[in-house]
């Protein structure tokens, strides 16, 4: 008669597969989670801009013009003026692609790519509009060229 020995810990091929089983996870999981800290950022970027914009067109219907750009800022959007505001508390918002506050005036309306590298955002007094000043940030609203 054969006795049969107790069998203690995993045989080779079963260590394997669960090493592969393992592998494939990570290959599906893993690449999901890089693009996490771009899509916060994006996320963050769409509440900002539609935070500065609305409270841009605040400030023109109780002032009947938009607010003044002056040394990197919008200061009017910070002040109280004829019993409004302050539209924003403390300063502009940082722009969550380069963490930068800074005020420009845009080359062209709507801008098309990010002016010098001084980060923040692009604001056109003659319109109101707002927008990231980053060479990573791609205007949508702009016609694709042929």
């Amino acid at each position: 008669m054969k006795t049969r020995q107790n069998r203690r810990g995993f045989t080779l091929i079963e260590v394997l597969i669960v090493v592969v089983i393992m592998a494939v996870l990570a290959a599906t999981i893993i690449p999901q989670f890089s693009s996490s800290t771009t899509d916060a950022k994006n996320s963050a970027l769409d509440f900002n801009l539609h935070t500065l914009r609305s409270q841009i067109e605040l400030y023109k219907i109780h002032h009947g013009e938009y607010p003044a750009l002056t040394d990197a800022s919008i200061p009017g959007l910070m002040e109280i003026k004829d019993g409004f505001g302050p539209y924003l508390d403390g300063s502009i918002p940082n722009n969550p692609l380069d963490n930068k506050n800074a005020v420009t005036k845009p080359e062209a309306v709507p801008p098309a790519a990010a002016v010098g590298a001084a980060g923040g955002w692009q604001y056109d007094v003659n319109t109101g509009g707002i927008w990231p000043n980053h060479a990573d940030w791609v205007n949508e609203d702009l016609p694709v060229a042929p």
